[in-house]
């Protein structure tokens, strides 16, 4: 079951990042050292798979 839009958002959250806005459904996400991240989608729906392994992937990055 893939997760959605707004688990995600927590997820980076929770890891430091910092939602600094977007236009429409974009939201624009920035770290503290510089890592920054665009995630698109409304918060109710289904992330894509792309989506899961991009947030993962910058999670790591940061928790190095």
């Amino acid at each position: 079951m893939p997760k959605k839009i707004r688990e995600l958002i927590k997820e980076l959250e929770k890891a430091g990042f910092v939602n600094r806005g977007g236009k429409g459904s974009h939201r624009n996400f920035l770290h503290p050292c510089g890592i920054a991240l665009t995630l698109s989608g409304q918060l109710g729906h289904d992330a894509k798979p792309y989506q899961e392994k991009l947030v993962r992937q910058k999670i790591e990055e940061v928790t190095k």
